[in-house]
């Protein structure tokens, strides 16, 4: 029998999300559903970032680097700056994926060093080939906790 409470713990206290990486290109690309489309998230609401990178399609080899990426600008592209890098890596399986983290500190100190206003986060991916694809999940810890950050989401 199932318990009849409810616990709501880890869905306030994390912002837990996936998307699906679709670059069409085996150049470095900011995480994208559809090739120009740049997925990120407001860096200003979160102390702590962490992503995991799953090769989900295999046409060549798969990822072979995983940047953790700050922008000025929602575009991802003004001052574009790699927080943290995986170096390279050999994703070339199904099962394998990586891991990049950071702390909005990391993020403030290097946007201070260099003259920047460094607000949205997201992973800048390379893949061995065009027809590679991966699942990014990003699992974030948020400046003030509040209910349902972590939702069943349906599309």
């Amino acid at each position: 029998m199932a318990s009849a409470l409810t616990s709501a713990k880890l869905s306030s206290e994390l912002k837990i999300g996936i998307w699906d990486h679709d670059p069409g290109t085996a150049s470095a690309i900011v995480a994208t559903s559809d090739g120009s489309t740049k997925l990120y998230l407001d860096g200003s609401l979160y102390t702590d970032f962490e992503f995991l990178v799953n090769t989900s399609v295999l046409s060549g080899t798969g990822v072979t680097l995983v940047e953790l990426v700050a922008a000025d600008d929602t575009a991802m592209s003004t001052n574009l700056t790699v927080i943290v890098s995986s170096g390279a890596v050999a994703a070339d399986a199904i099962a394998d994926y990586v891991v990049v983290e950071c702390t909005a500190d990391q993020i403030a100190q290097l946007s201070a060093a260099s003259g920047y206003s460094l607000r949205y986060v997201s992973v800048r991916i390379t893949c061995n080939n065009s027809g590679d694809e991966a699942k990014v999940t990003y699992i974030v810890r948020p400046i003030v906790a509040t209910s349902g950050l972590t939702a069943t989401y349906i599309s």
